[in-house]
């Protein structure tokens, strides 16, 4: 059996540019792409925080150390600058690898710097 399992994310992005006059695609700072992993024109989820948005599009490169989430083309229309997203990115893998798979996680600051980095996610305790 395979699964669909999460990849990589970047989390709590902001968006810096709308450009829904530029080629389809979502440009991200080189300098994240190459921490999680995220190979350009690989396929990308953007999950809008900010109006709840959800969107497929692919990763390509912006300037490394620029901060730079441009979501382009007609996804232009669905983040505007200053929004909070979060980019997941899954693969497919066999049941086996799937167990031993850790994600690349990275938590970004309000200029999309690295916050932190990590391979799991805290189990959400009951209030």
């Amino acid at each position: 059996m395979r699964l669909t399992m999460l990849k990589c994310k970047l989390h709590s992005v902001r968006v810096t540019h709308s450009e829904l006059d530029y080629d389809g695609s979502c440009a991200i700072d080189g300098k994240l792409l190459d921490l999680a992993g995220i190979l350009e024109f690989e396929q990308i989820d953007i999950y809008n925080v900010t109006n709840g948005e959800r969107f497929t599009t692919y990763a390509i490169r912006a300037e490394e150390g620029s901060g730079i989430i441009s979501v382009n083309g007609a996804a232009a229309h669905k983040a505007r600058v200053g929004d909070q997203a979060i980019i997941a990115i899954y693969a497919d893998m066999e049941e086996a690898q799937a167990r031993l798979h850790k994600p690349k996680l990275v938590y970004c600051d309000a200029k999309n710097g690295v916050r932190r980095t990590s391979n799991t996610i805290p189990v959400q305790m009951a209030a």
